[in-house]
């Protein structure tokens, strides 16, 4: 038997990390990818909870920035994260994966309302509980409900599945000379604007000694890597 690290984790993928190859919309191709190492990992007994964005459908921000209001904004870009949470659900269920969908926003025929106990209980029955919905409240983002949910259902990690391999001082991609951290406190993440999460979500697991894993959820066996415990990624702690 496999020593597990982690037994009870919350996955935060970014609606970017949904686009694969495509500009816009849900790549099939990286929901089977996600779904099958969210399997190999429950089949393990790791509880699993997930929070997912929405910004391969509809970026609050960037309509705001162009005149729309931004309280209507955030609210379609909540809407989007529930496109993406029925995505995820419905390639997790095709591989035998049981569900549950909870949204921040009230949504009864297609999802279950948030539910501290509820959720907790989905974990311990080895249900993959998919938080929809961000926090429900317009100017926070989908890391901040990443954030606010894993300490509500006492996660011992949040996992931030980005298609970049870790955190870097400067673009890897325009930056050849990019340097990459392997580990970071959270302290130089805010003073340094890393981005890692936005301020408000790292400034939340700094308070709550919450730690964070930045990986490339592209390359297949990274979830399962991650939750042995090995030096996958970056690793932002208190200390």
């Amino acid at each position: 038997m496999e020593k597990l690290k982690y037994k009870r984790v919350l996955l935060k993928i970014s609606g970017q990390a949904l686009l694969g190859d495509l500009d816009y919309g849900i790549d099939p191709k990286v929901t089977n990818n996600i779904s099958s190492q969210v399997k190999e990992v429950v089949e393990l007994g790791v509880e699993v909870a997930v929070v997912i964005g929405g910004g391969n459908f509809w970026r609050g921000v960037s309509a705001s920035a162009n005149g729309m209001d931004r309280t209507t904004a955030d609210y379609i870009g909540m809407l989007a994260t529930i496109m993406n949470a029925l995505g995820l659900q419905n390639a997790l269920e095709r591989i035998g994966i049981i569900t549950r969908v909870q949204t921040a926003i009230s949504m009864q025929e297609i999802a279950e309302p948030f539910i501290r106990r509820r959720a907790v209980r989905h974990l311990e029955k080895k249900r993959v509980v998919i938080f929809a919905g961000g926090t429900g409240n317009p100017y926070f983002t989908t890391d901040t409900a990443a954030a606010l949910r894993a300490l509500e259902i006492e996660a011992e990690i949040i996992f931030k599945a980005t298609k970049v391999d870790g955190v870097y001082d400067k673009d890897p991609v325009k930056f050849k000379d990019a340097r990459k951290f392997d580990k970071l406190t959270f302290l130089y993440v805010l003073k340094k604007n890393l981005r890692v999460l936005d301020s408000t979500a790292t400034s939340l697991c700094m308070e709550n000694n919450l730690p964070i894993v930045v990986f490339d959820i592209t390359k297949p066996g990274n979830i399962k890597g991650v939750i042995m415990g090995k030096k996958i990624g970056t690793l932002v702690t208190k200390e």
